[in-house]
């Protein structure tokens, strides 16, 4: 599966890239790829393209903020979650995407 995600939190340090690493691990563990986009103090980066973001099967704002953009996955299921608990446990947040939005 082919998964594209938004991390932010209000300051845009810490949790915007603890968020980001968390889910790239835990999604390639359970054998996804997966583009993660922060969004964070100093800007955008790894920012996800427009075809990235068409051929996506999912999306998963792990976000304390609006994600910038959003427009960019209109048409996408997307699964919200707050950044500290893609940090806590990613696993269950990408799996829960996946059963939530009946995605396959």
């Amino acid at each position: 599966m082919k998964i594209v995600a938004v991390t932010a939190c209000p300051t845009g340090i810490a949790h915007t890239y603890m968020a980001a690493e968390a889910l790239e691990k835990a999604a390639k563990e359970l054998g996804h790829m997966i583009k993660v986009e922060t969004q964070g103090s100093i800007g955008t980066e790894n920012k996800i393209t427009k075809k990235e973001a068409e051929e996506a099967d999912l999306v998963i704002f792990a976000a304390d903020i609006p994600v910038k953009e959003e427009s960019r996955f209109k048409d996408k299921p997307i699964y919200r979650t707050e950044a500290q608990k893609a940090i806590k446990n990613a696993k269950a947040v990408v799996e829960d995407a996946i059963k939530l939005l009946n995605v396959k």
